[in-house]
């Protein structure tokens, strides 16, 4: 296919177009039974607790773990990357599958659009994924929002535990960006009606639920997770948990079968467990444990990625996910695109087409921050710039030489035009690496520093800061956070994801810059704690022209305007 032909296929057009196979024919590939599968249709199956159990013992494969430089207009294209290196392996013959997130709908219909990749890199089938998929989001939005109910009911029918109305602090939550729900007033009208308090919702992808489903090992830590949760302080100011309102079972139930990762295929029919799915910029920003430990268990090789650029998904994948799972990863490959470093080099959007290695030059220090990070961590790198028609030898050359005088090993990735064809120059380097080069994976920082220490060792080695600051609150609940035990808690940073800073016009390589805390909190069912940076939002917005405006459907229940 010529690239003007390919240029008018919209992702959504690709994935229509694509023959899927029957998933139990995909299942097969990991030698998955069809009784192992719970299927959703032909295209979609929950893999079964008995299949999670039974691989238990099977040897791990290598863990490969995709990131990116800070997100720009321009696109980086960090899933496309990775469901192409996961093609890519498919066609060297190699056992490989994709762990991955689910998309939210809040990006979807918003600003950012779906998560399944690009081009002829994507997983399918792509409208049920960005939209409903197996029901996981709607099952966590209900666990979130019976426990808010309960909550609030017994306050309403005696609040025998003491619960103080203005220290609640569980939220109610939604999968949609709508902002007027941000700060509202609850209880309204008669006494009947409840007690009038200030209350919030956040994104469902930012509720604890969602970091607890994802870190849960199996239904007994989810339950033991689920309990510890702390939704609001009595007039002592002792913490109420989800275990004191007698919530934690009937939450369980609800996440029966959410806890469950979900098996679909990519366009080369590639295997992709898909699962959990919460933001990296507001949460911990990676798929589900289990899912990420069973891939582990069926292939040889599995790649998984953590959102927005590394300074928050790769930090918080090695610093939360693997030191509380237990996981090793064996090589990174960080994502780069020629545009988005000439953007970072002040490049305005409209002319990044042209050739500017002066822009290049000034922009790649973006790039040269996120190589020292995950280099910190002891974890062999490789990047990997994402190709574009409009990128010159010139422009490619130099970001080449530019990594490999430092350490890294580099490859151009054309998965988005070629699919696996394109990414088997990434592959090569990344078995190369594997074999090669020995991860000696270690976590930033210690569990047994202060809570402010981690902050700090945070915001000084990753994101370049001079120091922190904290809003008086703030730094009064870290007090309350380490009085109540809880100061061994690895830290979650919620910071915008534009910027190494906390203020998104910062582009490049910021320097002389302070992070400011303005808010803190624990999600202890998760088991970190949350600090809260610059302007961020844990209820996105929409924008003046949303996405949602561009989605239809047919009278043939074909789907438009997805991307």
């Amino acid at each position: 296919m010529d690239m003007e032909e390919m240029d008018m296929k919209t992702d959504i057009q690709i994935a229509q177009e694509a023959e899927m196979i029957h998933i139990k024919d995909v299942a097969s590939q990991l030698g998955i039974q069809e009784d192992d599968l719970e299927l959703y249709g032909k295209y979609k199956a929950k893999l079964s607790n008995e299949l999670m159990d039974r691989v238990k013992g099977n040897k791990d494969g290598k863990l490969i773990l995709v990131t990116a430089i800070n997100p720009t207009p321009a696109g980086e294209g960090k899933t496309t990357t990775s469901i192409g290196l996961g093609e890519a392996f498919g066609k060297m013959g190699k056992k490989a599958v994709l762990a991955l997130r689910e998309p939210s709908l809040g990006p979807c219909f918003g600003i950012k659009g779906g998560a399944a990749g690009g081009g002829y890199a994507q997983v399918v089938p792509m409208e049920d994924l960005n939209l409903h998929f197996t029901g996981d989001f709607h099952a966590i939005t209900s666990a979130n929002n019976l426990l808010a109910a309960l909550l609030d009911n017994h306050i309403q029918q005696g609040n025998q535990l003491g619960i103080d109305p203005c220290q609640v602090v569980w939220k109610r939550c939604m999968d949609m960006n709508d902002r007027v729900l941000r700060n509202i007033v609850v209880g309204l009208g008669s006494k009947m009606d409840g007690v009038v308090r200030e209350d919030h919702f956040v994104i469902t992808v930012a509720s604890e639920i969602m970091a607890v489903l994802c870190l849960a090992d199996d239904m007994a830590d989810l339950k033991k997770r689920l309990s510890r949760i702390i939704v609001a302080y009595t007039y002592e100011g002792k913490p109420v948990t989800a275990g004191d309102l007698q919530a934690t079972g009937a939450m369980a139930a609800l996440l029966k079968d959410a806890l469950k990762p979900n098996l679909i295929q990519t366009l080369e029919h590639t295997p992709a467990i898909v699962h959990g799915g919460p933001f990296a910029n507001i949460a911990h920003g990676c798929n589900s444990v289990r899912a990420t430990r069973v891939a582990l268990k069926l292939a040889d090789y599995v790649v998984t990625e953590a959102g927005f650029g590394a300074d928050l998904g790769a930090e918080k994948f090695l610093d939360i996910k693997c030191r509380m799972a237990g996981l090793k990863p064996d090589a990174v490959v960080l994502v780069a695109t020629v545009r988005a470093l000439k953007y970072n080099g002040g490049v305005p959007k409209a002319e990044l087409s042209q050739e500017n290695l002066e822009a290049l030059e000034k922009g790649i220090v973006n790039l040269e921050k996120h190589i020292e990070n995950l280099q910190k961590y002891g974890v062999p790198v490789v990047v990997t710039l994402n190709s574009f028609i409009t990128d010159t030898k010139a422009e490619t050359s130099f970001v080449e030489q530019f990594c490999k005088e430092r350490g890294c090993e580099f490859a151009l990735s054309q998965v988005w035009e070629k699919g696996g064809e394109g990414g088997i120059a990434l592959a090569e380097k990344v078995l190369d690496t594997l074999e090669h080069k020995e991860s000696q994976f270690h976590t930033l920082y210690g569990d047994e520093l202060s809570l402010t220490e981690k902050i700090e060792t945070v915001a000084k080695e990753i994101y370049g800061a001079d120091g922190v600051s904290y809003a008086p609150a703030a730094a009064k609940e870290l007090r309350r956070i380490e009085a109540l035990g809880m100061g061994s808690f690895p830290v979650c940073m919620a910071k915008t994801q534009y910027s190494l800073s906390d203020d998104q016009a910062k582009l490049g390589r910021p320097t002389g810059f302070t992070v400011n805390v303005r808010e803190v909190y624990v999600s202890a069912g998760a088991g970190f704690v949350v600090a809260v940076t610059g302007a961020i939002m844990t209820m996105p917005g929409l924008g003046k022209t949303p996405a949602a405006y561009g989605i239809d459907v047919g009278n043939d229940g074909v789907i438009t305007g997805l991307f």
